[in-house]
C-alpha cells in the first residue's frame, strides 16, 4: 500500500511517499513559495539526482497537483498511476480537547479542526488548506490526520491546568496542550525498542531540540508533563522563541516601549531565543561557531540555552519520582555533541555518565551515548515524525480498503 504524507504549511507543502509494505520512501520533497510566479518544487528520489522545477503556483490545490505529476512523472517518477495511492495522512498541529488519537477525515473532523483555528491561527488553517486540495485532486482517497496534541492528552489534569480562573478553562479552553507530540511518541517507542525493555515500564524524558524545542515527561509510555503550553510558546529557550518567562514582562514591555499586543507577540515567537541573546542567528551550529571563537553572546546563549534544558530534565525527574533513559532528537537534538555534553556532564548527581567517543559517533540509527554502567542512560534516537503518520494511517485505512476489496 502507497501512503503520501503531507504537512501543509501556509506557503509550503512538504510530502514523503512511502511503501508500506516495507516502509521504504518511494519519493520526498516540498513546494516552497505557494502563492508566488516563481514557486519551486524539489523532489527526490533515493539514488537520484535531486529535481527542481519553477513555476507559478497560486494555491495549495495547484501545488498537490504538481506533486502528483512529479510522482507519476515518465522520467522522475516512482508510480505508474496516481490511482497507486491508496491513502494521504496529513499532519495538523492542534487538535484540542477534541483528538487523543489520530482519525479518519470526515465533515465532523473538518468542521471540529476549523472550530480550533483560534488555537493554532498560524498553522490549523494552512494545514485544512492541504486537506481541501488533496480532496479536489484525489476524490476518492481516503485521508486521516495526525495531530501533534494528541500525544499529550494522556497529561493528568493537575500537569495541564493554569493556575488562572477556571471560568477561561471552561469558556475558551485555557490549557497546556502540548506540541510535538507524532515525534515524542516515535523516538519512545523507538527507545524502548532500542533499551529491549517494555515501554509500560520505562521512565523516560524526550528532547525534542530544533528550532522548536520541548522536553515531554514520558512514564509508562503515556505522556506525563511536556514543556510546551497552550501554544508552543512555552517552556524551553528556542530558536526564535523566548520559552518560560514572566507574564508580567508583556503589560510592561507594551508600556514602557509603546508597543502592541501583536509586536510583543511577534517579539517572544519570532525575535526572541537564540537570535536575541547571542545577536548572531537562531541556528546553534552558527552559535557554537561563535562561541568556539570567543563571542561572549553566543556563549551566554548557549549556556542559557543548555541550562533550560537539564532544568526541565531535572523538574521531570522529580515530577515521576525516577529516571530510566534521556532522548536527544530532532535536528539539534540529534547533531550537536556540544549541546548534548553540555547538558550531559551537569546531569551526574542522578547518573548520567557520558561517553566522550559514542557522543562524538553521527548515525542514523538509535544509540547510546552514556557508559554501559551509567544509572540512568542517555540515548540519540533520530525522530521520524512521517513515518508515524504513515503507519497510523495505514493502521486506519487498511479495514476501509479490504471491506472495499
Amino acid at each position: 500500500m502507497n501512503i503520501l504524507v503531507i504537512n501543509a504549511g501556509s506557503s509550503s507543502l512538504k510530502y514523503q511517499l512511502f511503501d508500506m509494505s516495507t516502509e521504504a520512501v518511494l519519493a520526498k520533497g516540498r513546494v516552497e513559495r505557494i502563492g508566488m510566479d516563481s514557486s519551486i518544487l524539489t523532489h527526490e528520489v533515493e539514488g537520484q539526482p535531486e529535481v527542481k522545477e519553477v513555476s507559478e503556483i497560486l494555491d495549495h490545490t495547484t501545488a498537490i497537483r504538481k506533486v502528483l505529476d512529479m510522482l507519476t512523472h515518465r522520467k522522475v517518477g516512482v508510480l505508474r498511476n496516481i490511482t497507486d495511492i491508496k491513502a494521504v495522512g496529513h499532519r495538523v498541529v492542534h487538535g484540542g480537547e477534541s483528538f487523543s488519537e489520530s482519525v479518519l477525515i470526515n465533515t465532523e473532523v473538518k468542521l471540529e479542526i476549523r472550530r480550533l483555528f483560534d488555537l493554532a491561527p498560524l498553522h490549523n488553517p494552512a494545514h485544512m488548506m492541504g486537506i481541501a486540495a488533496v480532496e479536489a485532486n484525489l476524490p476518492e482517497v481516503p485521508q486521516t490526520v495526525v495531530f501533534d496534541t494528541a500525544f499529550h492528552q494522556s497529561m493528568p489534569k493537575m500537569t495541564y491546568m493554569y493556575a488562572i480562573p477556571t471560568v477561561l478553562y471552561r469558556k475558551h479552553k485555557i490549557r497546556k496542550y502540548g506540541f510535538h507530540g507524532t515525534s515524542h511518541d516515535y523516538v519512545s517507542k523507538r527507545a524502548a525498542e532500542y533499551l529491549g525493555r517494555p515501554l509500560n515500564e520505562l521512565k523516560l524524558i524526550s528532547c525534542h531540540i530544533g528550532n522548536g524545542a520541548s522536553c515531554t515527561a514520558i512514564m509508562y509510555g503515556k505522556s506525563y508533563d511536556t514543556s510546551m503550553g497552550m501554544t508552543p510558546l512555552e517552556g524551553l529557550m528556542m530558536g526564535t522563541r523566548s520559552g518560560d518567562l514572566d507574564p508580567a514582562v508583556v503589560p510592561f514591555t507594551i508600556n514602557k516601549e509603546d508597543l502592541t499586543l501583536n509586536e510583543v507577540n511577534s517579539m517572544l515567537n519570532k525575535h526572541s531565543g537564540l537570535i536575541a541573546i547571542s545577536g548572531i542567528s537562531s541556528d546553534m551550529r552558527e552559535v557554537v561557531d561563535a562561541m568556539n571563537e570567543g563571542n561572549p553572546n553566543a556563549k551566554l546563549a548557549f549556556d542559557m540555552y543548555a541550562y533550560r534544558i537539564r532544568k526541565y530534565i531535572g523538574a521531570y525527574a522529580a515530577a515521576m519520582n525516577g529516571l530510566d533513559a534521556i532522548i536527544f532528537t530532532a535536528g539539534v537534538g540529534e547533531n550537536s555533541d556540544v549541546l548534548r555534553r553540555a547538558i550531559c556532564e551537569q546531569l551526574t548527581f542522578f547518573g548520567v555518565q557520558l561517553d566522550e567517543e559514542r557522543n562524538a559517533v553521527r548515525s542514523s540509527e538509535p544509540r547510546r551515548i552514556t557508559t554501559d554502567d551509567s544509572r540512568v542512560a542517555a540515548l540519540v534516537v533520530p525522530t521520524n515524525e512521517e513515518l508515524l503518520i504513515a503507519r497510523d494511517t495505514y493502521r486506519i485505512v487498511k479495514p476501509i480498503l479490504s471491506r472495499k476489496e
